[in-house]
């Protein structure tokens, strides 16, 4: 109280007035002073007593906001890591939901839970097994994930009052697909494919180049409400976890797992077609008029013929085992490059 005496004679007789202050307080004074009265006509009586605002010298730059100076090449090296990342860490679970996910499997493939296939498929085809068509996922994953949060950024910036993230990734969907047919045909039990060149050479003849993405518009269907999904939990999280949206390791990496099983769980159907287009089951085949499945919608039709309802929900739980950790370590990964870069950006200016 005995402050705010002194202050307002200082709004009436200036910063000399009120004899006695210290030298702190004579600061804290004329700070009040050209925030309020200081302003001009503008501020009023009412600006005479505002306390001063005071930046956090501890707060360091705002990371969610990368620098002017940030290119596109600094997104796309960020999002390609954390893609690159997330993908190789969790292959071995992606084998084991790709076989979880077929309708009709070999007696020997008959899996009750994620642990278990796991460790039937190293002890009984060998250590590195689950990790066939590694290379091949790496090889997709980069330059998908690098479009995809190139286009997540610059979107965000843009267009966020408008269109939802999951809107932006049709160019990076056109890269999953190609690689996903490889990758889930070299998953499967009894697969004939060793390498990666003897299973495109083999699609590509038997097949043709149409083959390589039948499941195109499974893929952006099924993307489009993941995305959505995800982008949505992850911000809702990120508001009570992190309101200050700073950079927290701990709040991205529960958000993101968080958002990552939410969203896989409600879009398992559409993953299980997805799954069924690329791999061309024999008895989903034989179950099919065509001889061939071809689209989203011959995909449907030929799950409920053969498993019924709950087909739909085919290694749900593998799916949303694998997107916990997935998405954790995407986001983690992803929002540790977005602040070392923010930070170096801010040192290199600093000392020019």
């Amino acid at each position: 109280m005995e402050l705010e005496g002194r202050g307002a004679g200082g709004v009436a007789g200036g910063p000399a007035a009120g004899p006695g202050r210290s030298p702190g307080e004579s600061a804290l004074l004329d700070g009040w002073l050209q925030r309020g009265v200081g302003r001009g006509a503008g501020g009023g009586e009412a600006g005479a007593c505002r306390p001063p605002v005071r930046q956090d010298p501890d707060s360091g730059p705002d990371y969610e906001a990368l620098p002017a100076g940030a290119t596109v090449t600094t997104y796309m090296v960020a999002g390609a890591v954390a893609g690159i990342l997330e993908h190789c860490v969790m292959y071995p679970i992606d084998c084991v939901k790709t076989r979880m996910q077929s309708l009709q499997p070999d007696p020997a493939a008959r899996y009750r839970n994620v642990l278990e296939a796991l460790w039937r498929i190293i002890r009984t085809e060998g250590l590195w097994r689950p990790m066939r068509g590694l290379n091949v996922t790496a090889t997709g994953a980069g330059p998908a994930h690098a479009l995809y949060f190139a286009c997540y950024e610059k979107l965000k910036k843009t267009l966020s009052d408008v269109i939802h993230p999951g809107g932006n990734s049709h160019i990076a969907n056109g890269i999953e697909p190609s690689c996903a047919v490889v990758k889930q045909r070299m998953q499967m039990y009894n697969s004939p494919y060793h390498r990666v060149t003897d299973c495109v050479r083999a699609v590509w003849q038997n097949e043709g180049a149409g083959a390589f993405y039948r499941s195109y518009t499974t893929q952006l269907t099924m993307n489009v409400p993941f995305q959505a999904i995800h982008f949505m939990t992850y911000e809702f999280l990120q508001e009570h976890f992190n309101p200050q949206r700073r950079y927290n390791p701990s709040s991205h990496v529960l958000s993101g797992a968080c958002a990552g099983a939410v969203a896989a769980a409600a879009t398992t159907p559409l993953d299980v077609c997805k799954t069924l287009l690329n791999t061309q089951e024999s008895l989903a085949l034989n179950s099919n008029i065509t001889g061939h499945i071809t689209g989203m919608a011959s995909a449907f039709r030929t799950v409920y013929q053969v498993g019924g309802v709950t087909a739909y929900f085919r290694g749900v739980q593998a799916r949303v085992i694998y997107q916990i950790p997935s998405t954790a370590i995407a986001w983690s990964v992803y929002e540790f490059f977005k602040y070392l870069i923010t930070k170096r950006q801010e040192e290199w200016r600093a000392g020019k």
